[in-house]
């Protein structure tokens, strides 16, 4: 893919513990555009699941309560069908208030309910193909990227169990990063990662192979986070 470099300025960040990675990533983005706003606070504002993590639609939630105006792109199946693309907001609210009435999990439950009162108060979803062009077209317009990804496949790691290593007995984890640049002569993605711990990088920022980078975000399906979270200013 022609073209030069996009580098947007997104300063080194670190989440204060293992839950808050999406907090933690949604404040570099708000320092991004100018606003300050305590990380505690989006922690305290943000809408949590039962085990402490968010959602990325959580985030976008935040988002507008900040005075953003956020779009998302999900990917994943287990929320949208793909036949609802091309719905406006008033019917997609209705099949996501149908759907939360007939899933049986819920954690499933909670997500949809999330998403319909997400476009309920106005944010915004959109539903194109996913690649590296969406990504890099994003990033050209000076938007840095807020995404759900599979940690365990990008790093390359084991599964995890009970906080630890275990390929056997362990689970693929999501993970929330920022994806701040594109260098389309070696076609790898800037990422900006929270997470204390990265394998690839001790500052947090590394590159990767755009491929790799669009796999791990369509992977993380499995925890309902396979999503872009783009912000604007209203």
């Amino acid at each position: 893919m022609p073209g030069d470099p996009i580098v947007l300025r997104i300063k080194p960040f670190e989440q204060p513990d293992d839950l808050t990675c999406g907090p933690t990533c949604l404040a570099k983005v708000y320092h991004y555009y100018g606003y300050e706003k305590p990380l505690a606070e989006i922690i305290r504002d943000t809408p949590r699941n039962p085990d402490g993590g968010t959602l990325a639609v959580n985030l976008g939630l935040s988002a507008i309560e900040d005075g953003f105006h956020p779009t998302l792109y999900p990917f994943g199946l287990r929320i949208f069908d793909p036949t609802w693309r091309h719905l406006r907001r008033h019917p997609l609210v209705a099949k996501l208030e149908r759907r939360a009435r007939t899933v049986r999990s819920r954690r499933a439950r909670r997500a949809v309910r999330a998403y319909a009162g997400y476009l309920k108060l106005g944010g915004a979803i959109r539903f194109p193909e996913p690649s590296r062009r969406l990504l890099v077209d994003l990033l050209r317009k000076g938007h840095p990227i807020l995404t759900g990804l599979n940690s365990t496949y990008l790093y390359g790691t084991q599964r995890e169990y009970r906080d630890r290593y275990d390929d056997v007995r362990g689970e693929a984890v999501g993970h929330f990063v920022v994806v701040s640049g594109y260098y389309p002569k070696t076609d790898r993605f800037a990422v900006n990662d929270p997470f204390r711990r990265v394998p690839m990088s001790r500052r947090g920022r590394y590159l990767v192979d755009a491929e790799r980078l669009v796999s791990a975000i369509l992977l993380a399906d499995g925890t309902y986070d396979a999503v872009l979270l783009v912000l604007g200013r209203r």
